[in-house]
C-alpha cells in the first residue's frame, strides 16, 4: 500500500491536505502526519512513503535540509514543497535540491492533484518511488509480496536491460502468471511500469542537468534516443527537448519577475 507523509507544523493545513486526498482518486494513499522534522524523519524511515509533502519552514529544521536528507535516504522520492512564501530564491533552492514541485499555500486542490498525476502512476496502490538505488537483488524474506519485491528490483535496476522473464525469475513465478498478477495489482503492464519509471528518472536529469538527451536516454535505460523520445512524449505529453525547454523558460520567467519586483 502506498503512503504519503506530510511534514508541516500547522495542524489545520495538514488537515486540509488530508481532506483533499480523501476526496480524490488518490484516497488509497495512507497518510502520515508530522508537526516537526524530528517526528517526520522517524515516520520517513519507518514507512518509506511514495511522496513527501514538506513545509519549507519547520520549527526544528530548515525544510530544504529536511528534503535533502529525505532524498539521501530515498533518491527517487518525489518531494513537494509547500509554502506561503512566494520568493524566487526559495523556488530556486528547491529546484537545486532536486525537489519535484513548489506549491503555494493555501493549496488549491487542482494544483495538488495535478502534481500527484505527474509524479505517481494512476491507481498504483503500493510504494512505487522510494526504493534506494543501492538495492540490486530481491531479499528472500520479501518473496511473500512478489509484486512489491519486483517493483523494488525495477526501481533499483531501471538503468539496466530488464525483461519480464528476468523479473519473474527473481520472484520465482512463471512469466505468464507474474504478468497477470502485476497488471492486477498495479493497473499497468510490466513494460508500462518499467517505461514510466525510466521516464520519471529522465525527467529529473532533464530538469537538473545539461547532459545531452542521448546520454540521458541511455542512463535511464532506453536502448536508443528515438524510442526514448516516443515513450517520453506518450507519458509526459512533450518531447524531452520540449520538456527541458519549458522548464528553462519557466526558470527564466521567474528570474524576470524577480527583477521586475526588485
Amino acid at each position: 500500500m502506498a503512503d504519503i507523509l506530510i511534514v508541516d507544523n500547522n495542524g489545520a493545513e495538514r488537515k486540509e491536505i488530508c481532506s483533499i486526498i480523501k476526496d480524490s482518486p488518490y484516497n488509497f494513499l495512507n497518510v502520515y502526519e508530522a508537526g516537526s522534522a524530528q517526528r517526520g524523519l522517524m515516520l520517513l524511515k519507518q514507512n518509506q512513503p511514495s511522496v513527501l509533502i514538506l513545509d519549507i519552514s519547520l520549527p526544528d529544521m530548515d525544510g530544504i535540509k529536511f528534503g535533502r536528507t529525505a532524498l539521501e535516504l530515498y533518491p527517487s522520492l518525489p518531494v513537494i514543497i509547500v509554502s506561503h512564501l512566494k520568493m524566487f530564491e526559495l523556488v530556486q533552492m528547491a529546484i537545486n535540491a532536486g525537489f519535484d514541485s513548489y506549491l503555494l499555500k493555501p493549496l488549491a486542490k487542482h494544483d495538488l492533484l495535478q502534481t500527484f498525476d505527474r509524479l505517481l502512476p494512476p491507481g498504483l496502490g503500493m510504494n512505487v518511488s522510494t526504493i534506494p538505488n543501492s538495492m540490486t537483488q530481491i531479499q528472500a524474506n520479501d518473496l511473500k509480496n512478489p509484486i512489491n519485491s519486483a517493483i523494488q528490483y525495477i526501481q533499483a535496476n531501471y538503468g539496466n536491460p530488464l525483461t519480464l522473464k528476468e523479473i519473474s525469475d527473481q520472484v520465482y513465478l512463471s512469466a505468464s502468471y507474474f504478468s497477470k498478477l502485476f497488471k492486477e495489482e498495479t493497473g499497468m503492464t510490466f513494460i508500462e511500469y518499467l517505461t514510466f519509471v525510466r521516464v520519471q528518472k529522465a525527467k529529473g536529469l532533464l530538469r537538473l542537468s545539461s547532459l545531452p538527451i542521448e546520454i540521458i536516454a541511455n542512463s535511464s535505460g532506453f536502448s536508443n534516443q528515438s524510442y526514448f523520445s516516443t515513450a517520453f512524449k506518450k507519458i509526459v505529453g512533450k518531447t524531452p527537448k520540449e520538456y527541458r525547454d519549458q522548464f528553462l523558460w519557466n526558470t527564466k520567467k521567474m528570474k524576470k519577475v524577480r527583477a521586475i519586483e526588485a
